[in-house]
């Protein structure tokens, strides 16, 4: 039995993956408290047990990547923006970033990517998978793409649209065309060595990267964890734990053959 299979398990049972998730650390209410707490938007830990991971909570604070021996898969949720300065980037007026927990986001990724753990990358996740590798970001959509409405109002979900490339993990288990819930108002620009762009928007927005060096790995600018009727990302993520944990080999990873371009001319 490997380190990754020492839980208890019932006699005749099918374990479930575990799986890591990331956290916001600030202020927060409950009760009649109110302190900084480690907190999560409940739609990612749902996401995963619907999908049949078990969630482990990884707050921004400690920093150990050595907890990734313990578990099967790793999700780096959205939030704040990257820090600017992890890309030599001066920050844009509208740019809000926690420091501390790109720190914690970016050691975590590095560490699933050099131990094989899959790892699902969302929104902010996406940014930061780009990021620790040596991409950079456009701090600000609307810079480039004034018509684009990815963040529609506070709080409030737009819609985006995104061709896949064939072959990659997220046409597998998407298919050629698909669309999901979006807010973010920054966008992965120059892609990192060891990423490899699987789905764009008509307007050259970059909505996936998968790594190109070996383990699961998967990058989307969306929020996948917004629409419950659609679990196939999370299915296939939960699927993925469950062989690296199983020590099965990795059948997801993607070979591109030929360069993967959007329909439109993107700003670059």
């Amino acid at each position: 039995m490997t380190g990754n299979q020492t839980r208890a398990e019932a006699p005749g049972s099918l374990p479930r993956p575990r799986i890591a998730l990331t956290t916001y650390l600030q202020d927060a209410r409950w009760g009649v408290w109110d302190a900084q707490a480690a907190v999560l938007p409940a739609t990612y830990l749902e996401a995963v047990v619907a999908a049949g991971g078990t969630p482990v909570l990884l707050p921004p604070i400690g920093t150990d990547t050595s907890v990734l021996d313990f578990v099967d898969g790793l999700v780096v949720v959205g939030g704040a923006d990257v820090d600017p300065g992890k890309y030599d980037a001066e920050p844009h007026p509208t740019t809000r970033s926690q420091p501390a927990r790109d720190e914690h986001d970016i050691a975590l990724t590095l560490a699933a990517l050099e131990k094989g753990v899959p790892l699902f990358a969302i929104c902010r996740g996406a940014q930061i998978l780009n990021v620790a590798l040596g991409g950079n970001l456009i701090q600000h959509v609307p810079d480039v793409l004034p018509d684009a409405n990815y963040q529609p109002a506070p709080g409030v979900h737009g819609e985006v649209e995104f061709g896949t490339q064939p072959g990659s993990i997220i046409a597998g288990l998407l298919g050629e065309r698909a669309s999901a819930p979006v807010y973010h108002h920054q966008i992965l620009d120059r892609v990192a060595e060891g990423l490899c762009v699987t789905a764009y928007a008509a307007d050259g927005t970059i909505e996936a990267v998968e790594s190109t060096q070996g383990s699961w790995a998967l990058g989307v600018q969306f929020h996948p964890e917004q629409d419950r009727s659609d679990l196939r990302l999370f299915e296939g993520f939960v699927d993925a734990a469950r062989r690296y944990r199983d020590g099965e080999d990795d059948a997801g990873r993607l070979e591109p053959a030929t360069e993967f371009k959007p329909t439109e001319k993107s700003w670059t």
